[in-house]
């Protein structure tokens, strides 16, 4: 019970890369519970049975890429933050992205600072709260 309360939120990141997972994984493990999913249909299953409450997604996925990611999951929770990743952020993928209304899209390889205060931001648009405590995500 008390891990419910040390991190209250659950975070889903999607990417087919293990290591990029990993890179993510230990920026965020302390503030959130992670759940991981190598694909898009993978993510789409775990935003069906379990609370996310924000998306990390790769663009370019097997099968479904992020943006398609995305439309599914606003399909289920309009509510969801989504933030894509991807090393191409052309202004057409931009564009793209913020038709299914994407929250942002972050480049790779994404700095631990714009990561951080990406997710900050989403999380208080949302949820009126931040995952990193009264500190914010600069004391990390």
């Amino acid at each position: 019970m008390g891990d419910f309360w040390t991190k209250p939120y659950q975070l889903l990141i999607a990417d087919d890369d293990a290591q990029f997972r990993e890179v993510l994984r230990q920026l965020l493990e302390p503030f959130f519970t992670l759940l991981e999913a190598r694909s898009g249909e993978e993510a789409i299953e775990i935003v069906e049975g379990e609370r996310v409450d924000l998306l990390l997604l790769d663009m370019h996925m097997e099968r479904l890429t992020g943006i398609e990611t995305i439309q599914i999951v606003k399909s289920i929770d309009a509510r969801k933050p989504c933030i894509l990743i991807t090393a191409d952020a052309t202004d057409d993928l931009v564009r793209e992205a913020s038709e299914v209304a994407a929250y942002s899209v972050l480049k790779k390889p994404v700095r631990k600072a714009d990561l951080l205060q990406t997710v900050e931001s989403a999380m208080m648009l949302t949820y009126r709260s931040s995952p990193f405590g009264s500190a914010g995500p600069h004391a990390i």
